[in-house]
Protein backbone atom coordinates (compact mmCIF):
# COMPACT_ATOMS: atom_id res chain seq x y z
CA UNK A 1 0.00 0.00 0.00
CA UNK A 2 1.63 3.29 -0.84
CA UNK A 3 -0.23 5.34 2.05
CA UNK A 4 2.16 4.30 5.12
CA UNK A 5 2.27 7.00 7.66
CA UNK A 6 -0.59 6.23 10.22
CA UNK A 7 -3.03 9.29 10.12
CA UNK A 8 -3.56 8.58 6.46
CA UNK A 9 -3.58 4.60 6.56
CA UNK A 10 -7.13 4.64 8.59
CA UNK A 11 -8.71 7.48 6.10
CA UNK A 12 -8.47 4.56 3.45
CA UNK A 13 -11.37 1.99 5.31
CA UNK A 14 -13.07 5.49 6.86
CA UNK A 15 -13.35 6.68 3.56
CA UNK A 16 -15.25 3.48 2.33
CA UNK A 17 -17.39 3.27 5.18
CA UNK A 18 -18.51 6.95 4.86
CA UNK A 19 -19.34 6.01 1.06
CA UNK A 20 -21.61 3.94 1.95
CA UNK A 21 -23.41 5.63 4.44
CA UNK A 22 -24.21 8.91 2.69
CA UNK A 23 -24.51 6.79 -0.66
CA UNK A 24 -26.90 4.40 0.57
CA UNK A 25 -29.09 5.42 3.62
CA UNK A 26 -31.85 2.91 2.40
CA UNK A 27 -30.02 0.06 3.53
CA UNK A 28 -29.42 1.00 7.06
CA UNK A 29 -32.96 3.01 7.49
CA UNK A 30 -35.63 1.18 5.18
CA UNK A 31 -38.05 3.50 3.31
CA UNK A 32 -35.47 6.86 4.07
CA UNK A 33 -35.43 8.94 1.06
CA UNK A 34 -31.57 9.53 -0.58
CA UNK A 35 -29.90 12.16 0.77
CA UNK A 36 -30.36 15.46 -1.07
CA UNK A 37 -27.68 16.82 -3.65
CA UNK A 38 -26.78 19.38 -0.76
CA UNK A 39 -26.33 17.00 2.09
CA UNK A 40 -24.07 14.62 -0.31
CA UNK A 41 -21.57 17.63 -1.40
CA UNK A 42 -22.07 18.68 2.12
CA UNK A 43 -20.84 15.34 3.40
CA UNK A 44 -18.07 15.02 0.77
CA UNK A 45 -16.46 18.41 1.38
CA UNK A 46 -16.45 17.60 5.21
CA UNK A 47 -14.25 14.15 4.73
CA UNK A 48 -12.12 15.97 2.26
CA UNK A 49 -11.37 18.66 5.00
CA UNK A 50 -10.57 15.61 7.32
CA UNK A 51 -8.52 14.13 4.61
CA UNK A 52 -6.45 16.79 3.96
CA UNK A 53 -6.19 18.23 8.25
CA UNK A 54 -5.59 14.70 9.01
CA UNK A 55 -2.32 14.41 6.63
CA UNK A 56 -1.27 18.07 7.79
CA UNK A 57 -1.30 17.72 11.06
CA UNK A 58 0.13 14.22 11.42
CA UNK A 59 4.02 15.38 10.98
CA UNK A 60 3.89 18.17 13.38
CA UNK A 61 1.84 16.30 16.42
CA UNK A 62 4.45 13.08 15.61
CA UNK A 63 7.31 16.03 15.98
CA UNK A 64 5.92 17.34 19.08
CA UNK A 65 5.64 13.66 20.49
CA UNK A 66 9.10 12.48 19.79
CA UNK A 67 10.78 15.62 21.26
CA UNK A 68 8.46 15.77 24.39
CA UNK A 69 8.43 11.80 25.74
CA UNK A 70 11.04 9.40 25.66
CA UNK A 71 10.08 5.80 25.01
CA UNK A 72 6.59 6.78 24.33
CA UNK A 73 4.87 4.99 21.21
CA UNK A 74 4.00 8.72 18.69
CA UNK A 75 2.66 6.57 16.01
CA UNK A 76 -0.90 7.90 15.76
CA UNK A 77 -4.08 6.63 14.59
CA UNK A 78 -6.91 8.40 13.44
CA UNK A 79 -10.52 6.59 13.84
CA UNK A 80 -13.93 7.65 12.60
CA UNK A 81 -16.92 6.64 14.67
CA UNK A 82 -19.38 6.22 11.65
CA UNK A 83 -22.18 5.79 14.10
CA UNK A 84 -24.80 8.17 12.79
CA UNK A 85 -26.46 8.70 15.95
CA UNK A 86 -23.62 9.82 18.24
CA UNK A 87 -23.31 13.79 18.84
CA UNK A 88 -20.42 15.78 18.23
CA UNK A 89 -17.66 14.25 19.97
CA UNK A 90 -13.28 13.61 19.95
CA UNK A 91 -11.37 11.68 22.41
CA UNK A 92 -7.45 9.97 22.89
CA UNK A 93 -7.42 6.74 23.86
CA UNK A 94 -4.86 3.84 23.56
CA UNK A 95 -5.21 0.68 21.89
CA UNK A 96 -4.09 -2.92 23.42
CA UNK A 97 -0.24 -2.29 22.45
CA UNK A 98 -0.65 1.42 23.52
CA UNK A 99 -0.57 3.13 20.72
CA UNK A 100 -2.06 6.36 20.50
CA UNK A 101 -5.81 6.63 19.43
CA UNK A 102 -7.62 9.80 18.10
CA UNK A 103 -11.22 9.42 17.27
CA UNK A 104 -14.01 11.64 16.32
CA UNK A 105 -17.52 11.05 15.54
CA UNK A 106 -18.92 11.75 12.48
CA UNK A 107 -21.18 14.36 13.80
CA UNK A 108 -18.02 16.63 14.75
CA UNK A 109 -16.56 16.03 11.28
CA UNK A 110 -19.76 17.41 9.69
CA UNK A 111 -20.06 20.06 12.72
CA UNK A 112 -16.80 21.88 12.26
CA UNK A 113 -17.13 24.92 9.84
CA UNK A 114 -13.34 25.13 8.88
CA UNK A 115 -9.84 23.40 8.88
CA UNK A 116 -8.37 25.19 11.66
CA UNK A 117 -11.34 24.29 14.19
CA UNK A 118 -10.78 20.57 13.12
CA UNK A 119 -7.38 21.22 13.31
CA UNK A 120 -7.43 22.39 16.75
CA UNK A 121 -9.93 19.81 17.65
CA UNK A 122 -6.69 16.81 16.38
CA UNK A 123 -3.88 18.99 18.01
CA UNK A 124 -5.94 19.14 21.14
CA UNK A 125 -6.54 15.06 21.55
CA UNK A 126 -3.04 14.57 20.54
CA UNK A 127 -2.06 16.73 23.16
CA UNK A 128 -3.47 14.16 25.94
CA UNK A 129 -1.14 11.71 25.34
CA UNK A 130 1.82 13.84 24.39
CA UNK A 131 1.04 14.96 28.47
CA UNK A 132 0.25 11.48 29.58
CA UNK A 133 -3.06 12.28 30.86
CA UNK A 134 -4.83 9.15 30.53
CA UNK A 135 -1.68 7.56 33.36
CA UNK A 136 -2.46 11.17 35.18
CA UNK A 137 -6.02 10.45 35.41
CA UNK A 138 -5.46 6.67 36.44
CA UNK A 139 -3.03 7.49 39.12
CA UNK A 140 -5.49 10.17 40.20
CA UNK A 141 -8.17 7.70 40.47
CA UNK A 142 -6.05 5.24 42.31
CA UNK A 143 -5.26 7.90 45.07
CA UNK A 144 -8.93 8.98 45.49
CA UNK A 145 -9.80 5.55 45.97
CA UNK A 146 -7.62 4.53 48.64
CA UNK A 147 -7.92 7.45 50.11
CA UNK A 148 -11.55 7.18 50.74
CA UNK A 149 -11.23 3.67 51.49
CA UNK A 150 -8.56 3.61 54.01
CA UNK A 151 -11.19 6.44 55.40
CA UNK A 152 -14.65 4.60 55.71
CA UNK A 153 -12.57 1.47 57.21
CA UNK A 154 -11.40 3.48 59.53
CA UNK A 155 -14.87 4.27 61.13
CA UNK A 156 -15.55 0.97 60.96
CA UNK A 157 -17.23 0.18 57.81
CA UNK A 158 -18.00 -3.19 56.41
CA UNK A 159 -16.91 -4.60 52.72
CA UNK A 160 -19.51 -3.40 50.85
CA UNK A 161 -19.70 0.43 51.93
CA UNK A 162 -15.94 0.02 51.84
CA UNK A 163 -15.59 -0.96 48.11
CA UNK A 164 -18.59 2.09 47.26
CA UNK A 165 -16.14 4.43 49.29
CA UNK A 166 -13.55 3.33 46.94
CA UNK A 167 -15.26 3.75 44.18
CA UNK A 168 -16.78 7.28 44.91
CA UNK A 169 -12.77 8.06 45.62
CA UNK A 170 -11.80 6.65 42.25
CA UNK A 171 -14.26 9.30 40.34
CA UNK A 172 -13.57 12.08 43.06
CA UNK A 173 -9.85 11.58 42.82
CA UNK A 174 -10.11 11.67 38.62
CA UNK A 175 -11.95 14.80 38.44
CA UNK A 176 -9.39 16.85 40.86
CA UNK A 177 -6.88 17.71 37.99
CA UNK A 178 -8.88 17.18 34.91
CA UNK A 179 -9.85 20.95 34.49
CA UNK A 180 -5.91 21.45 34.41
CA UNK A 181 -5.16 18.81 32.07
CA UNK A 182 -7.60 20.10 29.41
CA UNK A 183 -6.14 23.27 29.88
CA UNK A 184 -3.23 21.78 29.39
CA UNK A 185 -4.06 19.86 26.52
CA UNK A 186 -5.35 23.51 25.38
CA UNK A 187 -2.09 24.89 25.60
CA UNK A 188 -0.09 22.35 24.08
CA UNK A 189 -2.77 21.38 20.97
CA UNK A 190 -2.35 25.10 20.08
CA UNK A 191 1.16 24.73 19.58
CA UNK A 192 0.66 21.95 17.75
CA UNK A 193 -2.13 23.85 15.36
CA UNK A 194 -0.23 26.67 15.37
CA UNK A 195 3.11 24.83 13.89
CA UNK A 196 1.19 22.95 11.22
CA UNK A 197 -0.17 26.10 9.98
CA UNK A 198 -3.70 26.67 11.15
CA UNK A 199 -5.27 29.55 13.41
CA UNK A 200 -5.57 28.02 16.72
CA UNK A 201 -7.90 30.64 17.19
CA UNK A 202 -9.95 30.60 14.67
CA UNK A 203 -10.46 26.70 15.26
CA UNK A 204 -10.73 27.38 19.27
CA UNK A 205 -14.03 29.26 17.97
CA UNK A 206 -15.73 25.50 17.94
CA UNK A 207 -15.87 25.43 21.85
CA UNK A 208 -17.99 28.73 21.86
CA UNK A 209 -20.57 26.80 20.00
CA UNK A 210 -20.33 23.92 22.81
CA UNK A 211 -22.46 23.91 25.71
CA UNK A 212 -20.54 25.74 28.61
CA UNK A 213 -19.36 23.39 31.65
CA UNK A 214 -19.18 26.70 33.86
CA UNK A 215 -16.91 26.41 36.23
CA UNK A 216 -18.23 23.41 38.43
CA UNK A 217 -16.79 21.95 41.62
CA UNK A 218 -15.33 18.48 40.27
CA UNK A 219 -16.63 19.80 37.11
CA UNK A 220 -14.94 17.17 34.11
CA UNK A 221 -13.94 20.54 31.61
CA UNK A 222 -13.22 24.09 32.80
CA UNK A 223 -15.36 27.23 31.34
CA UNK A 224 -15.65 28.07 27.99
CA UNK A 225 -14.19 31.23 28.64
CA UNK A 226 -11.19 30.29 30.24
CA UNK A 227 -10.37 27.82 27.44
CA UNK A 228 -10.23 30.57 24.78
CA UNK A 229 -7.94 32.87 27.63
CA UNK A 230 -5.59 29.97 27.34
CA UNK A 231 -5.47 29.92 23.73
CA UNK A 232 -5.37 33.62 23.26
CA UNK A 233 -2.22 34.01 26.02
CA UNK A 234 -0.28 31.03 23.90
CA UNK A 235 -1.15 32.64 20.58
CA UNK A 236 0.08 35.55 22.16
CA UNK A 237 3.75 34.30 23.27
CA UNK A 238 4.22 32.36 19.98
CA UNK A 239 3.42 35.77 17.88
CA UNK A 240 6.03 37.30 20.28
CA UNK A 241 8.70 34.43 19.15
CA UNK A 242 8.74 32.35 22.72
CA UNK A 243 10.15 28.86 22.08
CA UNK A 244 7.58 26.81 21.70
CA UNK A 245 9.56 24.56 24.21
CA UNK A 246 9.03 26.82 27.24
CA UNK A 247 5.03 26.87 26.36
CA UNK A 248 4.45 23.10 27.32
CA UNK A 249 1.89 23.98 30.37
CA UNK A 250 -1.04 26.47 31.21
Amino acid sequence: MPITRPLRLILLPFLVALAGCVATPVAQVPNAPPPSPEITARAEQAVDRLVAVAQRMEPQIEAECRARTTGRDCDYLLVVDDRLDEPPNAFQTTDRAGRPVIGVTLALVGEVRNADELAFVIGHEAAHHIADHIASRQRDAVIGAVFLGRAAQAQGADAHTIQQARQLGAELGSRIYSKDYELEADRLGTIITWDAGYDPLKGAAFFMRLPDPGDRVLGTHPPNALRIDVVRDTVAELRRGAGAGNLARP
